[in-house]
């Protein structure tokens, strides 16, 4: 694949794990009743934003009814409404809110992705899914590799699955692998790599990641990603 948007297509027809296909498609049939007019995506999420983006933002997995509905990461759910109102905040997107594919949404520099691209039940992908996405995560690092500079991972599960892609990608990862923690700053070949806690309602409700704490892990990214930030 010799560019981003031929991988997003190519990671849209996937059909490889058996249980993530037939749980997406079953919640794309029984909707949610506040979304019962919508016609569910119900595919693979592939990435978003710019295929130049010096920043990467890497998440778990869609949701249920936010991803796997709207066809777009982080899009029509609560952790999309805290994710999207941060980056506007510091100057990473255009605007505070992300409801649909074609809601005019556009992200400064910034791709977002996950290790995994379908949504999953109880938000819970298993180690053998992970493991099967992961081969486009490593590709989607290799076609951002020319201008990325700084990723920001979102959550112990996806920065457990980023560090492997990043070395199938070819960069060096440190042995032993740096533990997750919220602000961790790990030098790779030619990028910085971040952790911030996930925005999951489970985290946002309790203040365990507040608005000014994710506000400040994403200037802190955007700064070594050589964006211009608020």
């Amino acid at each position: 694949m010799d560019s981003l948007a031929e991988l997003d297509d190519r990671v849209a027809g996937c059909a490889a794990c058996p249980r993530l296909v037939a749980w997406r498609e079953e919640v794309g049939r029984t909707k949610r009743a506040a979304f019962r007019d919508w016609t569910y995506w119900a595919r693979p999420v592939p990435g978003f934003g710019p295929s130049d983006a010096p920043l990467a933002i890497i998440g778990l997995a869609p949701a249920a009814h936010g991803g796997n509905r709207t066809g777009r990461m982080f899009t029509g759910d609560r952790s999309g409404d805290v994710l999207y109102q941060a980056l506007y905040d510091v100057g990473l997107a255009n605007r505070p809110t992300a409801v649909s594919r074609d809601d005019g949404l556009e992200l400064h520099g910034v791709r977002i992705t996950s290790p995994v691209h379908c949504a999953p039940p109880e938000n819970k992908p298993t180690p053998g899914e992970r493991d099967t996405c992961r081969p486009w995560l490593v590709q989607e690092l290799k076609l951002l590799r020319p201008t990325l500079r700084a990723v920001l991972v979102l959550g112990a599960f996806g920065w457990q699955a980023a560090l492997p892609a990043f070395a199938e990608a070819g960069w060096a990862v440190p042995r032993p692998r740096t533990v997750f923690g919220h602000g961790t700053r790990v030098p790779l070949d030619g990028i910085d790599l971040f952790g911030c806690f996930h925005v999951s309602q489970r985290n946002t409700f309790t203040g365990k990641l507040t608005p000014d704490m994710l506000r400040e892990v994403l200037r802190t990214a955007g700064e070594a990603a050589g964006l211009a930030v608020k």
